[in-house]
């Protein structure tokens, strides 16, 4: 009798077990790794995760929870319908100098896995930034070119 309750109890927790969809079946991101850039200790910068529902029901994001406290998250909480997206929000700190590489996990309603999504990026001091700004902004002006009336003077 014993081994019958363990039997059944067994082929219950496997048929439970294997019932969980993945995250794979039930959402899509545009992108699972955004690139900030070079931005500038002291200022927050946020990244905008776009994630379309692929599945036939409506789409609940658990969790988006960072793995680390230097960012921030936040995200659709009312289920998103069939074909339609969603966002989530990670804000990174930009607190310390240097290259950074953040993830967040994302828990969907009835999956039985986790999705790892990725900020990263470089955060410069404040005198590098405005050196990397001032950069770009001369590469960007056009060159000036002599017309007949310079060449004359």
């Amino acid at each position: 009798m014993k081994q019958f309750l363990f039997s059944v109890l067994a082929l219950t927790f496997s048929v439970v077990a294997f019932s969980q969809k993945k995250a794979a079946d039930v959402a899509k991101f545009a992108s699972e790794t955004i690139d900030l850039g070079k931005i500038q200790q002291g200022n927050p910068t946020a990244a905008v995760f776009s994630v379309t529902n692929i599945g036939q029901e409506p789409l609940v994001i658990e969790t988006a929870s960072p793995t680390c406290g230097c960012t921030i998250s936040d995200y659709t909480k009312q289920p998103i319908a069939a074909g339609k997206e969603g966002t989530i929000k990670a804000t990174y700190n930009a607190a310390n100098i240097g290259h950074f590489e953040k993830h967040l996990t994302v828990k969907f309603a009835g999956t039985s896995d986790v999705k790892s999504i990725t900020i990263k990026g470089e955060v410069l001091s404040k005198d590098d930034y405005a050196k990397l700004k001032a950069t770009e902004k001369s590469d960007a002006a056009p060159a000036k070119t002599k017309t007949k009336s310079d060449a004359k003077s």
